[in-house]
C-alpha cells in the first residue's frame, strides 16, 4: 500500500482509503483548514505505517470502495488501538468487497480479472461514474497507473479477500450508499450495514463514483451535507 501524506503541520488528520485503481491525482482536491491529509491506494498488499499518523490528536477518516475492505482490516487491529479516530465514514463499500450478498458479486469480480485489458478498464471507469458529466470529471483527475500496475492490484485483492475471513468489524460511524452503483450493488451495501447497529445509513442519488461526495466531504467532514442527512434504518 503507499500512504501519500500531505503535511501541514497540523494537529488533524483526514485519512482516506481510495477504491481499486486509483493514485494521488484522483483526490489532489481541497481539504477542510486546519487538518494534514493522507491518501491511502494501491492495494497489492495492504501493509501500512501505523506509526506514521500516531501523533495526530484527531483522525477522521473516509474509505471508498475496496479501501472500506483495506481500512477495516487495518482499523480493527490492535496496531490501530493508538490512533485518535473521531469519526470514520465509509461511501460505497463493505468489509466483504467480494461477496453475493454484501459486496461485488464473485462472477463479475472475476470476469473483470480474466478479461482485464485497456478496454475494459475504460469500460470500469465508465461504469463507476454514470454520466457524462461525472465522467469528464474523473477523467480530469485520470489516474497515471499503467495496465501491468492495476492488474497486480487486483489479482491481490481476489486472492487477498477470497482466502481470508474476517476477523473483526471495526466500529463504523456512517454508510453512505449510491442508489445507482454498478459496483458494490446498493442492495448487498444495505444487506450488510443493516447489521452493523452502531452505523448510521444514507441512500443518495448517486453513481459509485461521486465526485460531489469527495468535495463536499473532504472540505466539511462532520458537517458534510451528506453526515447531516444520516439516520439510523
Amino acid at each position: 500500500m503507499k500512504q501519500l501524506l500531505k503535511k501541514n503541520n497540523n494537529k488533524k488528520l483526514i485519512l482516506l482509503f481510495t477504491g481499486w485503481g486509483c493514485d494521488e491525482n484522483l483526490f489532489n482536491r481541497k481539504t477542510k483548514e486546519g487538518y494534514d491529509y493522507m491518501i491511502c491506494f494501491d492495494y497489492e498488499n495492504i501493509d501500512f505505517k501505523y506509526q506514521e499518523i500516531q501523533h495526530y490528536d484527531e483522525i477522521f477518516v473516509i474509505a471508498w470502495s475496496m479501501g472500506v475492505w483495506v481500512a477495516n482490516t487495518i482499523l480493527s487491529s490492535k496496531d490501530a488501538q493508538k490512533l485518535n479516530i473521531k469519526m470514520s465514514v465509509t461511501f460505497n463499500g463493505t468489509p466483504y468487497p467480494i461477496d453475493d450478498t454484501k459486496g461485488i458479486p464473485k462472477e463479475i469480480f472475476k470476469g473483470t480479472l480474466d478479461n482485464f485489458s485497456e478496454k475494459t478498464l475504460a469500460k470500469f471507469r465508465r461504469r463507476i461514474c454514470g454520466d457524462t458529466e461525472n465522467t469528464k470529471e474523473f477523467l480530469s483527475h485520470m489516474p497515471y497507473r499503467n495496465t501491468k500496475s492495476l492488474l497486480k492490484e487486483l489479482s491481490s485483492l481476489w486472492n487477498t479477500t477470497t482466502t481470508c475471513k474476517i476477523k473483526n468489524i471495526y466500529r463504523w460511524d456512517y454508510a453512505i450508499i449510491s442508489k445507482a452503483d454498478k459496483i458494490f450493488p446498493s442492495a448487498n451495501q444495505l444487506n450488510f450495514w443493516k447489521e452493523i447497529k452502531t452505523c448510521k445509513i444514507l441512500e443518495i442519488e448517486a453513481e459509485h463514483y461521486s465526485t460531489y461526495f469527495f468535495n463536499d466531504i473532504l472540505i466539511n467532514l462532520e458537517e458534510s451535507e451528506f453526515i447531516k442527512q444520516t439516520s439510523t434504518i
